[in-house]
């Protein structure tokens, strides 16, 4: 995924009300940026953290600038739940993702369970569809990524409707997408949801698959990078 238009570079002033963030950029002026993140952001929001953020041409929209990236810890971070998605679709249609392949067709935002859509169905006549749910990924605590950030009642329910979609002879696969790339392995932060944690363990008991990617990220692009290994016995 290519950013359409060069990032601007700022400094991160503060994140408040959740999808609001102030930034004074390299030329000196504040604008407040859209945070496409619902999440807690841990280790990602604090003041005077470098950022890159992208600018709308749509001359309707209330704010014209939304936050992208941030610099921690030396490597850039993308903090937009908006695009990991289009990452994994992409690398899906590139053959970036080999537990995914050999599907004739993708769609996303496919209506499926009790009032849900999932993120990407893949079909073959040949074979059972596949429901592919994407959760974005940015936490780092120790050395591994960890999901979720913050208490995630949606992706509970996910979880139990992907385990419907198995039962029904369909083929389920949670991908973890971690918008960074200096991470060994993934773990769920069961400390901070343990529900999540063990509807994932029910889920995964019950047939559900589950894979994770991490990123590689520049200010012009995100891509899909390396699979990481699952810590998913033993979080952290």
């Amino acid at each position: 995924m290519r950013f359409p238009e060069p990032l601007v570079r700022g400094r991160l002033i503060k994140r408040y009300k959740r999808f609001l963030s102030d930034h004074e950029l390299d030329s000196g002026e504040v604008v407040t940026a859209h945070c496409a993140n619902p999440g807690g952001m841990l280790g990602l929001d604090a003041p005077g953290l470098e950022v890159w953020l992208s600018r709308s041409r749509n001359p309707a929209r209330k704010l014209a600038y939304s936050w992208e990236l941030a610099r921690v810890d030396g490597g850039l971070v993308g903090i937009n739940t908006a695009h990991p998605n289009g990452i994994v679709a992409e690398a899906i249609r590139a053959g970036r993702i080999p537990e995914l392949a050999g599907y004739e067709t993708l769609r996303r935002e496919v209506k499926y369970g009790r009032n849900s859509r999932i993120d990407i169905l893949l079909e073959n006549g040949g074979r059972p569809p596949c429901y592919v749910e994407v959760k974005n990924v940015h936490l780092k605590r120790t050395r591994l990524a960890e999901f979720p950030d913050a208490v995630t009642a949606r992706g509970t329910k996910h979880l139990a409707e992907l385990t419907d979609m198995v039962a029904a002879g369909c083929r389920a696969v949670m991908v973890y997408l971690v918008q960074r790339g200096d991470c060994d392995g993934f773990a769920i932060a069961a400390d901070i949801d343990p529900t999540y944690a063990a509807a994932l363990a029910s889920a995964r008991a019950r047939g559900v698959e589950a894979v994770c990617y991490c990123c590689k990220l520049t200010t012009a692009a995100i891509t899909l990078d390396r699979a990481l290994p699952l810590h998913l016995d033993n979080p952290g």
